[in-house]
């Protein structure tokens, strides 16, 4: 791919545009009176592979900055991105591996992510995200559905030993020849690569991260382009995993076409190009990193800075004030926890203007904090699912304050969405229903399980399990999930209606709502309560608060005042675990 050994002029397609006019706001808008709304076909979709966009972002911003990694003390260029993902992705080719292999990273954000983020789309190979919190039988379920025939891991991350359990599920490792290994419990697994680490020893039977780049001879380099011609847009590109609420995580499969076109969208709506620099606290492993982060400012040839392997406030403004970040990602409790750390100690944020809100409701005075103190006033909030490369919905940097809290924005260009009722009918406009959406970003299944698949796209549509209404302006609410919504005596109660208002107290952190069984009324309502750091509270203090503000049906007949709440390896509360807790809880 290397811009010094070939002239690009003849095989760049017409870039991304750095930013594109907001569509009009009548377009956007359900029509008919019916909860279906297309988002605009403008700026056109782009049927391009990952290194195709690569070289392209190369060859336009070469000297500049890409990426950034404060905690390693590296700088890299997109001249050294580029000459980098093409050694390890020779180094891949070396190892035997090619287009439609699985290769699987286990790390936090490093360097090494990064690269082999590009090095694997160099040459088809896809890449399968496992999460960094994952344990041994997590680990050995995503490597064993998606085949993979190479893992490149970290040695450890905060408490978990990764080479440990390993090579608790491949003892075989340790007596292997690097690339040789046969492994009874992963028969798919050739090849473990080890990332560096200063003073770390070398393990038996794997390659260093090191070692993989300088692995490959003229041969495989040269190789390259001829790999990189056989490509196709439409190819698997990248396997990510569910959180795996309702059972073992599912391997969602996206192809470059989903992805790259997603990343572009996601950072048109917040006006980023060239001269911004994003900062990137949030995980890679998740599309909230490596798609919307990383592949958003490929698209426009914006800078990268990890602020450190794992989100920490502090670190993440002190990256933000020297590298004059103008962009800035994260969920509602990052912004949270970043302001009391800006709070405590004040740095100059002036640079930022805008980012990514996304992965909850944002509080409004979380919302107007963020603006006033960070002076991100053009932050956007996001919907979406990984099963849809992510986003789907996102707000315009200009939508007011109050929508860009109560609802998730507006649709994006060239999907398509629409509300229905369990029998599959669009619902009017305002009445709630189920979410789906069609279009380019739709995956292209679950890796080796086309039944789950088939219950998950019907003629195209995504069922995303979400509950939803659509207003006249074609603003989105999120109201719940499907299986979540209680029926309380014949009353449809939504959760996250209750769960705002419940946040609404001053010494309420978060609320959990779900029903449980009531012999005389189906279900009844339960709460489960989070205080803020530092507040009293008590079950009788919320009976209170609920009194004449919400419908009698509404108010938790049963609430529990809790110091955390269980939850999925991504952090995504796990209201089944509650609800099953409690029911004993009941009965004892």
């Amino acid at each position: 791919m290397s811009i010094l050994n070939e002239s690009l002029a003849d095989r760049l397609a017409t870039p991304f545009a750095a930013s594109t006019p907001p569509p009009d706001p009548g377009a956007l808008r359900p029509q008919g009176g019916r909860s279906y709304v297309a988002g605009p076909r403008q700026p056109a979709l782009r049927h391009v592979t990952i290194p195709q966009l690569l070289r392209e972002t190369v060859a336009r911003f070469g000297p500049r900055d890409a990426a950034v990694f404060p905690a390693q003390g590296l700088r890299l260029s997109w001249y050294d991105l580029d000459r980098r993902v093409d050694q390890l992705a020779a180094g891949f080719l070396a190892l035997g591996l090619g287009r439609g292999d699985r290769v699987g990273i286990w790390a936090p954000n490093r360097p090494e992510w990064l690269l082999t983020q590009f090095a694997t789309a160099r040459i088809g190979a896809i890449l399968v995200n496992i999460n960094p919190a994952y344990r041994l039988a997590e680990l050995e379920h995503a490597l064993s559905l998606s085949g993979c025939a190479a893992l490149v891991t970290a040695r450890r991350f905060k408490s978990s030993d990764y080479l440990g359990m390993v090579q608790e599920l491949a003892p075989e490792l340790v007596q292997a020849q690097p690339g040789r290994l046969q492994a009874a419990r992963l028969p798919a697994l050739r090849s473990v690569v080890v990332m560096d680490d200063a003073g770390g020893e070398p393990v038996p039977g794997a390659l260093s991260f090191s070692a993989l780049e300088k692995l490959a001879g003229p041969a495989q380099l040269l190789r390259l382009d001829a790999v990189d011609s056989t490509l196709d847009p439409d190819d698997a590109i990248n396997i990510q995993f569910t959180s795996g609420t309702t059972g073992a995580p599912k391997g969602a499969t996206l192809s470059h076409y989903n992805i790259i076109n997603n990343a572009a969208f996601v950072t048109d709506r917040m006006r980023l190009a060239e001269t911004d620099r994003l900062c990137i606290p949030v995980p890679l492993y998740h599309c909230f990193g490596m798609v919307m982060g990383v592949l958003g400012c490929v698209t426009k040839g914006a800078a990268m800075v990890f602020p450190g392997e794992g989100f920490e406030p502090e670190p993440t403004l002190d990256a933000v004030a020297a590298e004059r970040c103008t962009a800035l990602y994260g969920v509602p409790t990052m912004f949270s926890a970043m302001l009391s750390a800006q709070t405590a100690q004040p740095r100059d944020l002036a640079c930022l203007r805008t980012g990514v809100m996304a992965g909850a409701p944002c509080p409004v005075d979380v919302m107007e904090r963020v603006m006033a103190d960070m002076n991100m006033r053009a932050v956007t909030i996001c919907y979406g699912m990984t099963e849809t490369s992510p986003v789907s919905f996102q707000s315009f940097t200009d939508d007011p304050v109050a929508e860009r809290c109560a609802t998730v924005g507006r649709i994006h260009p060239h999907l398509e969405v629409k509300i229905v009722d369990a029998a599959g009918a669009t619902v009017p406009v305002g009445q709630v229903g189920e979410l789906c959406t069609r279009g380019y970003s739709v995956m292209k299944g679950y890796w080796g399980e086309p039944d789950r698949t088939a219950e998950a796209i019907r003629d195209g549509w995504m069922m995303t399990g979400d509950q939803a209404t659509l207003d006249p302006d074609g603003f989105c609410r999120i109201v719940g999930r499907v299986k979540d919504m209680i029926i309380r005596g014949g009353e449809n109660i939504y959760p996250r209606e209750i769960e705002e208002f419940l946040a609404r107290h001053p010494a309420v952190d978060q609320a959990q709502v779900f029903g449980i069984p009531d012999p005389h009324l189906g279900e009844v309502v339960c709460a489960w309560v989070l205080p803020a750091p530092g507040k009293a509270l008590t079950e009788a203090d919320l009976r209170r608060f609920c009194e004449g503000q919400i419908a009698h049906f509404k108010v938790p007949k049963h609430i529990r005042i809790v110091s955390d709440f269980p939850s999925t390896v991504t952090g995504k509360p796990q209201k089944g675990v509650m609800r099953e807790r409690m029911i004993a809880l009941l009965a004892s």
